[in-house]
């Protein structure tokens, strides 16, 4: 009976690890290689600044020593399908996350070739246009270029002045999301007259690009134009205000007029769309520069600029490169409220007020971050006949609140 009581245990333990076991043949199965810990290694002294090809960040010391906390094989497996699985990693990449490796790389290559092109948009007028409209775009915006072209983007005459238009785009970064925008943008040019398009990728951080060949169109096909507004197609521009305030200046001299921002600092924080590492940006401080979503220039000034941005290495921050072609040609910007290109900010002493109301509107240049409907609502809100806006008082008094009469009792007279 003992025998066969010890057989039986025996027998029980065997199946027991035989199963154990199975499960950890099976567990080890499930697990992607990629995530097993490998062991650290020392930089060397000559370590790059870039661990490979696809790595768009450089490691911070903790993020290479720090194991990462366990993560769930499905996400992992997914990760591993994508290529984009690394011995050590940064924080999770966002999707403005930019190869500053391949950046650097191809950096020196500005000058790409113009794909359509307007070469008879300045010289059919006599004398030129007193103001060139230059707007950034993208191919697949053909709604926002629209309602620019309906609304404060118009050409012809304002307050008797010579108004012209152009578009300035870059190849699709997906040239499979809009299978057919080669014959759109061409049907699109033909329609309008008013379409720039470079053979360079379009995407946040070639708008450097996008800015050098502009300048260098301008000076070669508009050297007439008498001024230049560049801006976003998210804008509400009033022309009307702008043509005022140039009238009163000579297209001979400088001037470079917009929401001027000074002593800012580069982004050092990864996640950052506007993220520059201290080896591409190694001052602390950025030259003053003007919000991208417009701003103005005389001919003179643009002449200036486009030979400077030939001679300024070229940065992926396409506000701040213009900035430091300002700095180039020693010309300081010059700050003008009426450019609002963080939007309108309520007052603070009337929160109940609306900031979509045409009368806040009636007396800026440039309103950025609209949309398509707002901006068409803010141009016929602005053009109606019934628009009574009341005239701006000097206010002598702090703001207060008036007092709510209570309907029982007489309101007491003032003293």
């Amino acid at each position: 009976m003992r025998v066969r009581l010890k057989g039986d245990a025996i027998c029980t333990l065997l199946l027991l690890v035989a199963l154990c076991s199975l499960l950890y043949s099976q567990l080890e199965h499930l697990v992607p290689v990629g995530n097993k810990e490998p062991t650290q290694k020392k930089p060397s002294g000559t370590s790059k600044i870039f661990s490979d090809a696809r790595a768009s960040w450089r490691l911070m010391p903790a993020e290479a020593t720090v194991p990462r906390p366990p993560v769930t094989p499905t996400i992992r497996r997914t990760e591993v399908a994508n290529k984009k699985v690394q011995t050590t990693t940064a924080p999770p990449l966002t999707d403005s996350a930019f190869n500053f490796k391949r950046y650097l790389l191809n950096k020196d290559n500005r000058n790409f070739n113009i794909l359509i092109n307007q070469p008879k948009k300045c010289r059919k007028i006599p004398g030129g246009p007193f103001l060139l409209i230059a707007i950034k775009s993208v191919v697949e915006d053909f709604d926002r270029r629209e309602i620019v072209r309906k609304t404060w983007g118009r050409e012809g005459l304002v307050n008797g002045e010579q108004i012209q238009r152009v578009f300035l785009l870059g190849t699709p970064k997906n040239r499979t999301v809009l299978a057919t925008w080669e014959t759109l943008v061409h049907q699109e040019s033909q329609a309008y007259r008013d379409i720039l398009l470079w053979d360079f990728m379009d995407t946040f951080f070639n708008l450097t690009l996008k800015e050098i060949h502009f300048l260098n169109w301008a000076a070669e096909f508009c050297h007439n134009v008498k001024f230049i507004f560049k801006g976003d197609a998210d804008v509400f521009v009033n022309v009307e205000n702008i043509v005022d305030f140039l009238e009163r200046h000579d297209p001979t001299e400088d001037l470079f007029v917009g929401d001027i921002i000074y002593n800012a600092r580069p982004i050092r924080v990864q996640k950052s769309k506007y993220y520059i590492p201290e080896t591409m940006y190694g001052l602390s401080i950025y030259p003053a520069y003007a919000g991208g979503g417009g701003f103005l220039l005389s001919s003179r000034t643009m002449r200036k600029l486009s030979r400077a941005c030939r001679e300024v290495e070229l940065f992926p921050i396409d506000d701040v490169f213009l900035g430091m072609c300002l700095q180039r040609i020693n010309l300081k910007p010059v700050l003008h409220e009426g450019f609002k290109t963080f939007g309108i900010v309520k007052p603070s002493a009337a929160p109940h007020l609306q900031t979509f109301d045409p009368c806040f509107y009636k007396d800026l240049m440039v309103v950025h971050s609209l949309k398509v409907a707002e901006i068409w609502l803010m141009w016929n809100l602005l053009h109606s006949p019934h628009l009574s806006c009341t005239q701006k008082k000097q206010v002598k008094k702090p703001f207060q609140w008036k007092k709510k009469v209570q309907p029982t009792t007489q309101a007491s007279p003032l003293g």
